[in-house]
Formats: C-alpha cells, sequence, structure tokens
C-alpha cells in the first residue's frame, strides 16, 4: 500500500523559509516521479515542482523558480521542497504527490497517490 507523509508546513513570515517533507512507502522509487502540488485557499490546485526519481529532472512553476528547491533522498524514502523567500500569495495547502512513471508531469490528474496535505502560511 502506498502511503505519503507530508510535514514541515507552518506559519512563516514574508521573506522566510520552510522545508516540506514527503516520506514515502510502498513505492518501487527507481521507477516513480513525485510531484508538488498547493491550491490557496479559493483556487484550484496547482503544479509547483517535481522531479523524477530515475533522472533527477526537476521541472518548477514559474512562480516559484528561484526560491523553490526540490530534493531527494533515495536512502530515507523522501522528497523535499526547500522554500525560500517566501511570499504571502505561497499560501496554501501544500500536496506531495506519486506517479508510477519515469517522467515527471505537472497536471495533477496525471498522479495516482497523494498525501494529506499541509498547511503552509505566509504571513506579510
Amino acid at each position: 500500500q502506498v502511503q505519503l507523509v507530508e510535514s514541515g508546513g507552518g506559519l512563516v513570515q514574508a521573506g522566510g523559509s520552510l522545508r516540506l517533507s514527503c516520506a514515502a512507502s510502498g513505492l518501487s522509487f527507481s521507477s516513480s516521479a513525485m510531484g508538488w502540488f498547493r491550491q490557496p485557499p479559493g483556487k484550484e490546485r496547482e503544479f509547483v515542482a517535481a522531479i523524477s526519481w530515475s533522472d533527477g529532472n526537476r521541472p518548477y512553476a514559474d512562480s516559484v523558480k528561484g526560491r523553490f528547491t526540490t530534493s531527494r533522498d533515495s536512502a530515507k524514502n523522501t522528497v523535499y521542497l526547500q522554500m525560500n523567500s517566501l511570499k504571502p500569495e505561497d499560501t496554501a495547502v501544500y500536496y506531495c504527490a506519486a506517479r508510477f512513471s519515469y517522467s515527471t508531469s505537472t497536471h495533477y490528474t496525471d498522479y495516482d497517490y497523494w498525501g494529506q496535505g499541509t498547511q503552509v502560511t505566509v504571513s506579510s
């Protein structure tokens, strides 16, 4: 059974940093891609970043390029989202997701499993 457990959300002031973690189990990591999505209040879920377990491909949304970085620790079966220079518009529930593919995707419908989400709130 696939499980994704996120942690690391919280309240931070604008300009601050947070690191989200997503611990995964039940996956074949060498053939999976992981994604990060967020859902701001009253808005639809949107793509943030993704990472391919096999080749390290890491696409980012334009809104977070240069501020957010995703990485992985294969030994811990965990992916991370380092968020720097946070802005109030980054406030959202952040989700990690997994898909059984070597390739990343920016479309949430392409992902097979989802974590429970973690709240990130950035105050101005």
